[in-house]
């Protein structure tokens, strides 16, 4: 029996590429109902309909909820009988934050406290957040939401007794083939005969899977305690190295060239899964870091010691002191994603 059994999950933004992900892994089990929350219809109706077609027996666990984490009423419209929250509901791209932060302000944020809010209200025992890499040293708008976003998590998990409502946040960085991520464009790049566009070669990304983002999740999900940011130890690859994987896989022929496009608005060389002062407290747990909450309250006199405990020798974890992934690793990786098969196949 798996702790799912009969249970409610709620997916905030769940019409986007984790939620499809977290529908695949888990409608065939013995859960017994996941509601997909999100403001757009259209991607819903989609979902509905491929849904039907690909697990029949088990479709009709799938309940649709139209609204937006901004609102907060109806975010509680949607709370009566959850059990759990995976909240995914974001505004993820980097350039569209730069030019709108408030909007990501008012997703990022304040739909996060929304979505903890009615959470708490409603009595839901297990809510994780996902967070991204760009949260750690934030340089740009949405980074810095997102850093909010973990903040509001971890500020809320003080506030409420653990045994009601667990809410810990997982950090993780680029998801391959993700909705909006740069593979899927560059393979429709490659098959129309242009130059596939990198930004700058030796910028390095962490990389995972959907698979592996939904592990994650899970084991946040069971394993952490409340308020911890829960972080994988995840490869990395330098952007060079993943054009020339896409290429090796899709160009056959030698026809396409990378031409690079320099540095987008608030991107950065490099990503960082965890902070060098958030090691002081890190624990490591083998495949993850486990960043636990500060429980101390706004009462410093109460803390005062004498000297300086250790440190803990951890430092900065970032995409460049990570594995470094070669080309064939790389594209030993993607080969696993389904995406990438299903378009290969295409090929032949």
């Amino acid at each position: 029996m798996s702790v799912f059994k009969n249970k409610t999950l709620l997916i905030t933004g769940g019409t986007g590429s984790f939620g499809n992900a977290v529908l695949n892994r888990f409608l065939t089990t013995d859960i017994g109902e996941i509601r997909v929350f999100s403001r757009d219809e259209k991607k819903q109706d989609d979902m509905r309909h491929e849904y039907q077609s690909k697990f029949p027996k088990y479709s009709d666990k799938i309940k649709f909820y139209i609204g937006d984490v901004r609102d907060l009423q109806s975010v509680k419209s949607a709370m009566h009988g959850v059990d759990y929250i995976f909240h995914a509901a974001a505004l993820k791209q980097v350039p569209s934050c730069e030019f709108f932060p408030m909007e990501a302000v008012r997703t990022n944020v304040i739909g996060t406290d929304n979505v903890l809010t009615a959470a708490i209200e409603a009595g839901v025992k297990n809510v994780v957040c996902l967070s991204t890499d760009k949260a750690a040293y934030p340089v740009n708008a949405m980074g810095i939401s997102k850093a909010m976003e973990e903040r509001v998590a971890v500020a809320k998990s003080r506030t409420v007794d653990p045994k009601a409502t667990k809410i810990s946040c997982t950090r993780y960085g680029n998801v391959m083939c993700s909705r909006g991520s740069v593979i899927p464009l560059w393979i429709e790049q490659i098959k129309a005969g242009q130059p596939i566009t990198i930004t700058e070669p030796s910028m390095t990304r962490f990389i995972m899977s959907l698979d592996e983002a939904v592990d994650l999740v899970l084991f946040a999900f069971e394993k952490g305690v409340s308020g911890d940011i829960l972080v994988q130890k995840a490869p990395a690859c330098t952007i060079e190295t993943l054009a020339k994987a896409v290429l090796e896989l899709f160009d056959k022929e030698n026809k396409s060239e990378i031409k690079i496009i320099g540095i987008r608005h608030g991107e950065k060389l490099y990503e960082t899964l965890l902070t060098n002062e958030e090691c002081a407290n890190a624990i490591d747990l083998g495949d993850f870091y486990r960043v636990p909450c500060d429980k101390r309250d706004l009462n410093y006199d109460n803390y005062f010691t004498n000297g300086d405990k250790d440190r803990n020798p951890l430092t900065e974890f970032n995409s460049n002191n990570t594995e470094l992934l070669n080309v064939e690793q790389v594209k030993e990786k993607l080969l696993k994603l389904s995406y990438i098969r299903e378009e290969l196949a295409k090929e032949e």
